[in-house]
């Protein structure tokens, strides 16, 4: 069963590589405009004078622009743009093999940057600790980007599992994480509103946390 499971998440990965392996390109460039400017001084000031909030906004704002008001592309760019890490740790199972595998990013010193501006206090539990939540930026604008292009019936939940397994069954953290699961509920919400209405913003979903929050703690 556990070798099942095992070939089954690897082949989840391969078929999302997959998909996006047409758009590396654009997508790439794209990554490196937006996370200069998220890393810039101007974006520092705007850090300094609004809410997080308000900047996670601006942020799905300048993204629209790069890319004409294409939401789809936009969406797909910050899910790797927001990404804190350029890289994960992959322990291969049963091989036990570690191996650092690289993501779409901006070279340093403009990652470090990016990360340093990027929203993070975003819901009424965020931790004290550095990160806070940026880690959940990329979960709600890749869950966002599946919601708005799922036609025929809805992959968000399942992909949504499949990642929380993936990353507990291949050691990248060692335990389904439910706060991302409500973020990813979220960024489902968005990615749906963002169908009948493209004048939505993600701020308007984020402040339905505490929704979501006593959904999962019944």
């Amino acid at each position: 069963m556990k070798l099942g499971k095992y070939l089954l998440s690897a082949f989840g990965a391969l078929i999302i590589y997959s998909s996006l392996n047409s758009q590396v390109t654009s997508v790439g460039m794209a990554v490196k405009f937006l996370s200069e400017k998220i890393g810039s001084n101007e974006y520092r000031v705007l850090k300094s004078r609004n809410n997080d909030l308000a900047l996670l906004d601006s942020i799905y704002q300048l993204s629209l622009t790069y890319f004409d008001d294409d939401i789809s592309e936009s969406l797909l760019a910050l899910t790797f743009t927001t990404l804190p890490y350029n890289e994960i740790p992959v322990v291969i199972p049963l091989l036990r093999i570690k191996l650092d595998v690289p993501l779409v990013s901006v070279a340093e010193p403009g990652f470090s940057l990016k990360n340093e501006n990027l929203p993070g206090s975003l819901f009424y539990d965020t931790p004290e600790h550095e990160l806070k939540d940026k880690d959940k930026l990329a979960h709600f604008f890749g869950s966002a980007f599946l919601a708005y292009n799922s036609r025929l019936f809805d992959l968000t939940e399942i992909i949504a599992i499949f990642v929380e397994d993936f990353e507990e069954t291949f050691y990248v953290q060692s335990s389904v994480d439910l706060r991302d699961i409500r973020t990813d509920h979220l960024g489902n919400m968005f990615g749906k509103a963002l169908k009948k209405n493209k004048k939505v913003m993600p701020s308007e979903f984020f402040i339905l946390y505490p929704l979501i929050y006593f959904r999962y703690n019944l």
